[in-house]
């Protein structure tokens, strides 16, 4: 089979995965997320040997729920690449793509203040997010991240509110969506992978998309949900302006609009001077976590 795109970038999160069915499942270091992680690393690893079977040279996976650190390395496809943790650079939180064509979004979620199943952009401490008065979902942000290296946003997976706003934001983009609204017990994951690598692999075709590059000015509403005096007090640490429980970010970029977002979600000054040492332990929490999953997966599993 010929295919337009050689190599590929697979940015995977957990609660559009097929072993995530509730809030503790995406949860650090419980029972359900454990064998959350063990349906995300299953999901991948299908779609990264269907990538391979249909002529895919070179696949980058990266995971980017929480610390990084929730897909098993040595159960994805050793031909590929497994990108855990997060690096500064040259694309913030990924690294060096070494030259990927084209991205596809596995287990993805809806934005903040959707009906999405557990919705949220970038963190749950964000009850809505809105910029240019439309709720904005991480599939924006990383895609417009990555626009710059020329990667275009060829695939999408996750809950039906969140494919639709990947195809409300992206220009033909192919999805392919997990229903979530009748639980698990009648849920086939087997039937629902093979379903979604015959998406992933049609997708390697897809001359539509083009790399995500969103015109400005971009006027972000953020509303906390840990209430007015959180609101003030990140407000005041970064210098965003405020009102109650709403934060204003107003720039011509969405680069910066990026940036400014993960100061508020994730940073403090004192961290961003220490980032380099912050992230080091970050990612020992993360190997921590990831080692606590590997001694349950060989008891249980």
């Amino acid at each position: 089979m010929s295919t337009r795109f050689k190599s590929i970038l697979i940015i995977s999160d957990i609660e559009g995965s097929s072993c995530c069915w509730n809030y503790r499942a995406s949860s650090f270091m419980t029972k359900a997320w454990r064998r959350a992680c063990v349906g995300m690393t299953q999901d991948v690893n299908q779609v990264v040997k269907g990538l391979f079977d249909a002529g895919v040279e070179h696949i980058i996976v990266k995971d980017f729920h929480r610390t990084g650190y929730n897909i098993i390395p040595e159960r994805i496809d050793p031909r590929a690449q497994v990108i855990s943790g997060y690096r500064l650079g040259p694309v913030p939180g990924m690294g060096d793509l070494k030259d990927a064509e084209a991205i596809m979004f596995l287990g993805m979620h809806a934005a903040s203040g959707t009906e999405g199943f557990l919705a949220h952009t970038l963190t749950s401490r964000i009850s809505r997010l809105e910029v240019n008065g439309k709720p904005m979902p991480e599939v924006e942000f990383f895609s417009a991240s990555l626009a710059p290296h020329g990667l275009r946003p060829i695939f999408f997976s996750g809950c039906p509110v969140a494919c639709h706003q990947a195809q409300e934001a992206i220009r033909m983009i192919n999805v392919y969506p997990i229903d979530k609204t009748t639980g698990s017990q009648d849920f086939d994951a087997d039937s629902w992978q093979a379903g979604l690598v015959t998406a992933a692999v049609e997708s390697l075709n897809n001359l539509s998309t083009e790399p995500y590059t969103p015109a400005g000015p971009f006027n972000a509403v953020i509303t906390m949900r840990d209430g007015e005096l959180t609101a003030q007090k990140i407000s005041r640490r970064w210098g965003f302006r405020h009102q109650g429980t709403r934060i204003f970010i107003d720039t011509d970029d969405i680069h910066q609009l990026y940036r400014d977002l993960i100061r508020l979600c994730y940073l403090t000054p004192l961290i961003e001077k220490m980032i380099p040492y912050w992230l080091l332990l970050y990612d020992l929490w993360g190997r921590i976590g990831l080692a606590w999953v590997r001694r349950g997966v060989k008891r249980n599993f």
